[in-house]
């Protein structure tokens, strides 16, 4: 009299596939999205060696270049005001030229100096250099400083050196 209703169930979804579908895309994500390293410097510190005595050098005090960084991006060129700009490249080359391989370019960064301002500063820097060198090596070879071999980077790199000195303040 009474009859049992039948129970239907609901069918399940097969998911085996899933998780190969999500790792194709975890893979096609990883592959195909760029990352953005525009920050960074292109420079090897020394090893620090602490059995190496350091020399104490004489240097004549004409042949420094004080570059103060302060905090909120202020910077002053031998306790004069200055811009992190074209200028200071221009006055870098200047004084690179005027005072050849014994020059010694000196930065005070304040602690307090942010990133932004730092590496500005220094890419101003970087291109005074590769100007000069640029120059010089089409002087020399006709060439650009990036297309010579490495014995002619080696002899322009000698003819005008990267001689920074960074201090923390």
């Amino acid at each position: 009299m009474f009859r049992r209703r039948k129970r239907h169930s609901v069918p399940g979804l097969d998911t085996t596939s899933t998780s190969d579908i999500s790792f194709m895309l975890l893979i096609f994500f990883l592959v195909t999205t760029s990352m953005d390293s525009t920050k960074g410097l292109g420079r090897q510190l020394p090893p620090i060696d602490p059995e190496e005595q350091q020399e104490l050098l004489d240097v004549d005090r004409e042949k420094i270049m004080t570059l103060h960084l302060m905090a909120g991006g202020k910077l002053s060129i031998e306790d004069k005001p200055a811009q992190i700009d074209d200028t200071l490249r221009k006055q870098l080359r200047h004084f690179i030229i005027a005072t050849g391989k014994s020059h010694i370019i000196e930065l005070q960064i304040d602690r307090d100096a942010d990133y932004d301002s730092y590496f500005r500063l220094q890419n101003q820097i970087v291109r005074a250099y590769r100007e000069l060198r640029d120059a010089a090596a089409q002087k020399k070879y006709k060439k650009t400083f990036a297309n010579l071999n490495e014995e002619q980077k080696e002899e322009i790199t000698a003819l005008l050196p990267q001689r920074i000195q960074e201090t923390a303040m």
